[in-house]
């Protein structure tokens, strides 16, 4: 993996940062709660645990022909980035010979229409369905498992728990209860994994596994990242937050995030929730910080927002990301006449050029921007590449000051609807919602 960040210096454009050092108090804090508390993201999974969820998964890779995971938040973001990344970009389009896995369904949204959908392409007698929330009350995910398990006890009676696993706090919650109460297989979630860090826990792990990626690979790049993101010197996930922070400080509040590589594409939706999630917060009661994150796509979104970067407000870093191998080289051929600069040349060698032709271009007009750059698209690249912004947003909060790990924003929301849903407990804040509710309302 590289890191190449001149275009966010002022060596190199004009109103860049100086001289780069990064904070040590925040090295020291983020390295001193590894394996503590909300850092126990930071214990990979062993060999064991490993071991224990391929031979679980195995069977059902080798006859499932869905797998459909419920989950939101964390517990669907870090899978549909891993396996959008490492599966076919059309996996679900293929045969099952040429997949040789089921189909990935990641159900993270209670629109109706969704589920009827879901419904209509998939054969819910032959689907395995993996139920994810941390503290197993999840209004979303448990209504999500409350229909389906229903549907599955009315087409296969007793043999419909076979169909459902359970990943949630062992000990803890309606999810857990009803595990134990109907006898589904359940992982458990550490106490001090929150969502947005748990792709590398059983969250992750389990499903990915299901759909046939190779777990092991996958963590080996996670601790080959550990082991330099942990570093004081030449440490990528630390120089890039130091750098984001201190842009954000320079009036850059909007961090753009942007692959070159449609398999990277959802590593994006990953970086905003770890960077919005973690990063806005108010700090020692009044004062609001954070960075808002935007994702985008090279080259497609060359064409639909570069414009806004290169000569708009000036408020925005870029991260590029780029990748030295693909999955294949696509050869642009021979044409008599024109475009002659084309020929011959590869779909790999032009999306390169674009990256660094973007870079350049935003450089000239004096905004800051760095790219990193992965060797390729294998489990072991991308176990890497997530554990760096993991790490990348842990040292950006401790820099910031903030609690990377808590969200009162999110929690507020879900009290809310708690109480709209008539949730015993919760009549207070019913009654506060409706006593400020439905003043100014335009209808017609």
């Amino acid at each position: 993996m590289k890191l190449d960040y001149t275009f966010m210096t002022e060596e190199a454009v004009e109103g860049g940062i100086g001289e780069l050092a990064c904070p040590s108090a925040a090295f020291d804090s983020v390295i001193g709660g590894m394996g503590k508390g909300w850092q126990q993201w930071c214990d990979l999974a062993s060999d064991e645990e490993i071991e224990k969820i391929a031979e679980f998964s195995a069977p059902i890779c080798a006859k499932s022909d869905s797998v459909v995971v419920f989950g939101i938040g964390g517990s669907a973001l870090g899978v549909e980035a891993v396996a959008n990344a490492l599966l076919h970009l059309h996996h679900n389009e293929l045969s099952r010979a040429k997949r040789n896995a089921p189909k990935l369904y990641v159900e993270d949204n209670v629109d109706p229409d969704r589920m009827s959908a879901l419904l209509d392409v998939i054969d819910v007698d032959n689907s395995t369905f993996i139920v994810v929330t941390k503290s197993g009350e999840t209004s979303e995910t448990l209504s999500q498992f409350l229909y389906i398990y229903d549907l599955l006890k009315r087409r296969l009676g007793d043999s419909s728990k076979e169909h459902i696993v359970a990943v949630t706090t062992i000990g803890k919650g309606t999810l857990y209860n009803i595990a134990q109460r109907e006898g589904f297989v359940t992982f458990g979630i550490k106490e001090g994994v929150g969502g947005r860090f748990s792709v590398f826990s059983p969250v992750g792990l389990v499903p990915l596994a299901c759909v046939g990626i190779d777990i092991k690979a996958l963590i080996e790049g996670a601790r080959r990242a550990k082991r330099y993101c942990t570093q004081k010197e030449n440490n990528p996930a630390l120089i890039m937050a130091t750098l984001s922070v201190r842009a954000y400080e320079m009036g850059r509040n909007i961090s753009v995030m942007m692959p070159y590589c449609d398999s990277l594409r959802l590593v994006s939706d990953f970086y905003a929730q770890l960077w919005g999630e973690s990063l806005g917060k108010i700090k020692d009661g009044s004062i609001k910080v954070g960075q808002t994150p935007v994702k985008a796509l090279g080259v497609t979104d060359q064409h639909s927002q570069i414009q806004l970067y290169t000569q708009g407000p000036l408020d925005k870093i870029v991260t590029f990301i780029k990748v030295k191998h693909f999955k294949t080289q696509q050869t642009i051929p021979s044409n008599e006449g024109e475009p002659s600069f084309l020929m011959g040349k590869t779909f790999n060698e032009l999306i390169a050029a674009e990256c660094d032709a973007t870079a350049f271009a935003l450089k000239k007009a004096g905004r800051m921007n760095m790219t990193l750059t992965i060797d390729d698209l294998s489990a072991g690249s991308i176990g890497e590449l997530l554990t760096v912004l993991m790490y990348e947003t842990a040292y950006a909060g401790a820099i910031l000051g903030v609690n990377t790990y808590d969200q009162p924003g999110v929690e507020e929301g879900k009290k809310a609807t708690f109480a709209m849903m008539g949730r015993a407990g919760y009549e207070e804040k019913l009654k506060e919602i409706t006593a400020k509710s439905g003043k100014y309302i335009s209808e017609n």
